[in-house]
């Protein structure tokens, strides 16, 4: 049966706890590679922009269709995370791979959404592939020293 708008943001805002997941480890995994950090006040205000997605969502699609409700709302929160990372890491390269990462995520969990027999099967998939992705980028990470080498070499860099 075809879906109407409200219930497909209810579908999308099954998703948020592993769309923040995903993006919180994205953020962990640029720090731990790139020898970043950031303070957990950063983490939250990127926490409250993927929930003000939702809002906006389901605000926009009362207006105009789901797809450009869809598409103006991660649009706006892709720009606003982008941007304040830029921002804070001072690097557009890490600001480009989290901008390719959210739309990524963005993207794939439209396409899930439109996918009403097979969006189980796809969510898995692609569940899959993140999770070998984040095992291969840290495949060579030896997790008991890392933090012990920042602390003696004092390398952990502030983020203003």
């Amino acid at each position: 049966l075809p879906v109407d708008e409200y219930q497909k943001t209810m579908r999308t805002v099954k998703y948020a706890i592993l769309f923040i997941s995903l993006t919180f480890l994205s953020f962990f995994l640029i720090e731990v590679l790139n020898q970043k950090t950031l303070h957990p006040i950063q983490y939250l205000l990127i926490g409250f922009a993927i929930l003000l997605f939702y809002t906006l969502l389901l605000s926009l699609s009362e207006h105009i269709s789901f797809k450009f409700a869809y598409l103006y709302a991660g649009v706006s929160i892709i720009g606003l995370i982008t941007t304040y990372t830029r921002r804070i890491l001072k690097n557009k390269k890490l600001a480009g791979v989290i901008a390719g990462v959210l739309s990524g995520l963005y993207i794939y969990l439209y396409i899930v959404l439109q996918l009403q027999d097979l969006a189980m099967l796809m969510g898995s998939i692609g569940l899959f592939i993140a999770l070998a992705l984040v095992m291969y980028l840290t495949r060579d990470i030896d997790w008991y020293t890392i933090f012990q080498f920042e602390k003696k070499k004092n390398k952990r860099v502030s983020i203003e």
